[in-house]
């Protein structure tokens, strides 16, 4: 079908490591939860995309955001909080793929994420090598304590970390669209951050709908644009509000990533 959609919408340049050809679905963490993760919830979550019957609806991913890791070993490879993820984020991962799901993970092309722990910034071939050892299929890749460094500089060794570890890793670019990532980034990541963080309030849903709706002409297989991640069944988000949020995302060809299930609700 990729013969159809370019003579539809034209040639688009994806990131060509096979991944992400239709716009990822799943869940991620940071918007409902924030830095409250742990194993248990991955787990419950997991679960539920399978009882609800999510999976067979092509959400597969289960991501979690930032606050997961807490330090370096004295090799500099990633350590996850013990406290919180005692079985570890390599057993969460056959966890996650014992349900036929993906495992998703954060980090941050900085010297730290945006909550204060450790980032990948001069750690990319380490963090990228555990990544693939733990089976980890989706990267979200942040932009906080960046040293005022460029984003053109500091994503791609990232990306090429990830392709050279030889395990499959969808890379999804957060760099907040500060460098219109639209015009550039395909041939390292298969999602860019188009906007800014989104906020569960129909103001922000809307402003970001209309940053992104420019960019339409760079989206493709394995190359999306990406307005954030959905606020449906948050609170400040009426019903009506929720439904055309999720429309519009759909129209726009944006990735799909809830953080709110009816587990939860």
């Amino acid at each position: 079908m990729v013969w159809l959609w370019v003579w539809l919408f034209g040639v688009v340049s994806g990131l060509d490591n096979g991944l992400a050809r239709t716009p990822p679905m799943g869940w991620n963490s940071w918007n409902h939860f924030a830095c409250d993760v742990s194993e248990d919830l991955i787990k419950q979550t997991a679960d539920r995309f399978i009882s609800l019957g999510l999976s067979e609806a092509g959400y597969e991913f289960v991501n979690i955001d930032d606050c997961w890791q807490v330090s370096r070993d004295r090799h500099g490879f990633v350590v996850e909080d013990p406290d919180r993820f005692p079985s570890g984020m390599g057993k969460l991962s056959e966890y996650v793929h014992s349900k036929g799901l993906k495992f998703g993970l954060y980090s941050d092309a900085g010297v730290m994420t945006c909550q204060q722990r450790p980032g990948s910034l001069g750690f990319e071939s380490q963090d990228a090598l555990k990544y693939a050892e733990w089976k980890v299929d989706y990267l979200k890749y942040d932009n906080c304590f960046n040293n005022d460094i460029p984003e053109r500089t500091r994503y791609p060794p990232m990306a090429r970390a990830l392709n050279q570890t030889g395990h499959p890793i969808v890379f999804s670019m957060c760099e907040w669209g500060n460098d219109d990532p639209a015009t550039w980034a395909a041939k390292y990541a298969n999602l860019w951050r188009t906007t800014g963080d989104i906020e569960a309030k129909w103001s922000s849903i809307l402003s970001r709908a209309d940053q992104n709706s420019i960019w339409h002409k760079f989206a493709g297989p394995s190359a999306w644009n990406d307005p954030d991640m959905l606020e449906v069944g948050n609170r400040g988000v009426s019903y009506i509000e929720a439904r055309s949020h999720f429309a519009m995302w759909s129209i726009m060809k944006a990735p799909l990533r809830m953080g709110l299930i009816p587990a939860f609700v």
